[in-house]
């Protein structure tokens, strides 16, 4: 199931959080399937951080990695293209087609350190106007994973009217201390970088070793201390002694995913993108979280990580608590937060469950708590240290 070329519509402008206006926005989207008449049938799929639109599907010309969600779209599959019609988003202040950081301003330059501070509510925003570009007044489904999850929820409180479904994995209903805390050297090795030049680094190569040491911190927080033992333990890096100046294995490790991320993403849209998601607050302006959550109209189903600890259990059991949630699913998985992207066979049976259940008056509804089982999941064709487990292609 090949997706549809990766198309971009002028938004037009889009009033801030922040009080400021950007101009002529464009986002950039993927799709599967067909709306149909009624326009009730379609689903919204929302990528994490530095994921994109390319949900499903090989590599190509314009696409640097293969689908981060495989399986999940096409004929028969969890979100079945004979019935639905799906559709992801390119996240605002990203670098895959929709308008961010490295988009061309108004005076003819690249943004740089002009594009103004954003939230997870104003991409939320723009993907909203792209619906109504589309004619889409409805969705069957909203569902994300991580921060593709906290804008999921976003959707269901910010639009009660136009979410009928609504699926969040692996987030939470704000940033807590402990996830900013983490951003915080991540930010500090980008701006620190010599070659940051304040931002305004187009058209060269910009800051690739401080966004490639960001991109080390941030995969630590998306495994579990138990998988990086199991899988490296103290193992130096083959053919190499770590008492003469070598590497240990998981260091390694880190290194080529901080490569793997410079080659592809732009360092500017990593700030954008992580002060975005340390601003994540739903009960923002609405009088607190659980006022917050109490304005869903949308059957809730929400999946946490039993070994996540940059989105630890307690921040789903919180979205939870809003009367709208259906299910409580937790994904049993070694794997720490990047298990919303590997096991894919317990995440999409959460999604098919969502998809399946049917309305159910308020007052009669149940809160489910389902531990879902685990697999072990496929090899990764570059094995790397004691353990082969998958990595995510597009995270």
């Amino acid at each position: 199931m090949t997706a549809s070329r990766r198309r971009t519509h002028v938004v037009g402008d889009l009033p801030l959080d922040s009080g400021e206006v950007l101009e002529d926005v464009r986002v950039s989207w993927q799709s599967w399937g067909r709306l149909n008449e009624a326009r009730d049938n379609a689903v919204l799929v929302l990528h994490a951080l530095t994921g994109d639109s390319h949900v499903v599907g090989e590599r190509g010309p314009d696409q640097p990695t293969p689908g981060w969600w495989p399986g999940l779209i096409g004929p028969g599959a969890p979100l079945d293209t004979d019935e639905y019609f799906v559709i992801a988003p390119a996240v605002l202040g990203g670098c895959r087609g929709t308008t961010g950081p490295s988009s061309i301003a108004p005076d003819g330059r690249p943004y740089g350190s002009s594009f103004p501070q954003i939230t997870i509510r104003d991409q939320v925003r723009a993907e909203a106007k792209l619906a109504d570009a589309l004619g889409i007044r409805t969705f069957a489904l909203v569902v994300g994973g991580s921060v593709g999850g906290m804008r999921s929820l976003e959707w269901a409180v910010s639009y009660p009217g136009r979410v009928r479904r609504c699926v969040v994995l692996a987030a939470g209903a704000a940033a807590t201390a402990d996830q900013i805390a983490w951003s915080v050297p991540q930010l500090h090795a980008i701006r620190l970088d010599p070659h940051f030049h304040g931002g305004d680094y187009y058209p060269g190569p910009g800051p690739r070793q401080g966004l490639e040491l960001a991109r080390q911190i941030a995969h630590t927080t998306y495994r579990c201390a138990e998988e990086l033992a199991l899988r490296f333990g103290r193992d130096a890096q083959e053919g190499e002694d770590p008492l003469r100046g070598g590497r240990y294995a998981v260091q390694s490790y880190l290194e080529h995913h901080g490569r793997k991320l410079a080659r592809r993403f732009d360092a500017n849209s990593y700030l954008v993108l992580t002060d975005a998601m340390n601003s994540h607050d739903v009960g923002r302006g609405r009088g607190g979280v659980e006022a917050a959550l109490r304005r869903i109209t949308a059957e809730l189903t929400v999946g946490v990580v039993s070994s996540d600890r940059l989105f630890p259990p307690a921040d789903g059991e919180l979205v939870a608590t809003s009367p709208a949630c259906r299910e409580l699913a937790v994904i049993d998985s070694p794997y720490g937060h990047d298990a919303f992207l590997v096991e894919t066979e317990q995440v999409f049976g959460i999604i098919g469950r969502a998809l399946r259940s049917a309305p159910v008056p308020r007052a009669n509804r149940p809160l489910r708590a389902v531990a879902a089982w685990s697999r072990e999941p496929e090899a990764d064709p570059v094995p790397v240290g004691r353990v082969v487990v998958p990595s995510p292609a597009a995270y």
